[in-house]
């Protein structure tokens, strides 16, 4: 499994609008991402669906530095 399946099947979620969010952002910013960005968007990957969903969508946001410009791009 090569490295944007891994990432895919990582971002499959149970919240639809977050899969939807997700799955745009894999396509069109992840892979214009430095290593150091990817590793980033992983760890955010580890946050809970509606508090992820929260960040994506503006309804909240984050004191990480590293998460806020990843949060950015997927608020595009």
């Amino acid at each position: 499994m090569n490295e944007m399946d891994r990432m895919r099947w990582s971002c499959r979620r149970g919240l639809l609008e977050l899969d939807l969010v997700l799955q745009r952002f894999l396509s069109e910013e992840y892979p214009l991402l430095d290593s150091k960005q990817k590793e980033t968007f992983g760890r955010l990957l580890g946050i809970p669906d509606n508090d992820l969903l929260d960040l994506a969508m503006g309804r909240a946001d984050t004191t990480d530095e590293a998460f806020g410009e990843i949060v950015q791009l997927m608020r595009k």
